[in-house]
C-alpha cells in the first residue's frame, strides 16, 4: 500500500468507524502522540477509539497533504475534524511516520 493510500485509508476506517481496517494499515509498532495523550502500541489507540474516542460521529476533511518527495517515509496531512452536520470542531496537522507501507507513527498537533 503506498502512502497516501494509507493515510485515506486510515481517515476513511477512522470516519465510518471500521476498525478492523485500522489493523491492516497501522503497523503493530504502532505509536501516536497528540496534545492530550499518547498511545504507544496499536492496540490501546484501537481500544481507545472503539470504546472512549470523545466526538463519534465526526469526520476528517482533509485540506492538504505534503510529502517532501518520493523517497521520504514521512508525510503531513493538515485538516479539520467536523461534525457529521459539517460544523468544524478544530484543525489539526497530522505528521505520519511509515514502514513497508503501514503507519508506524503519527503526530498529532491541533489548534
Amino acid at each position: 500500500m503506498g502512502y497516501l493510500e494509507a493515510v485515506r485509508s486510515y481517515y476513511d476506517a477512522l470516519d465510518e468507524g471500521d476498525y478492523d481496517a485500522l489493523l491492516v494499515v497501522l503497523a503493530p509498532s504502532f505509536e501516536q502522540t497528540r496534545p492530550d495523550r499518547s498511545f504507544t502500541s496499536r492496540r490501546s489507540f484501537i481500544d481507545f477509539m472503539e470504546e472512549d474516542r470523545p466526538h463519534e460521529d465526526t469526520s476528517h476533511a482533509v485540506d492538504v497533504i505534503y510529502r517532501d518527495d518520493d523517497e521520504s517515509d514521512e508525510l503531513a496531512v493538515r485538516g479539520r475534524v467536523c461534525t457529521n452536520g459539517g460544523a468544524e470542531l478544530f484543525g489539526f496537522v497530522d505528521v505520519f511516520q511509515f514502514d513497508d507501507g503501514r503507519i508506524t507513527e503519527l503526530r498529532t498537533y491541533t489548534d
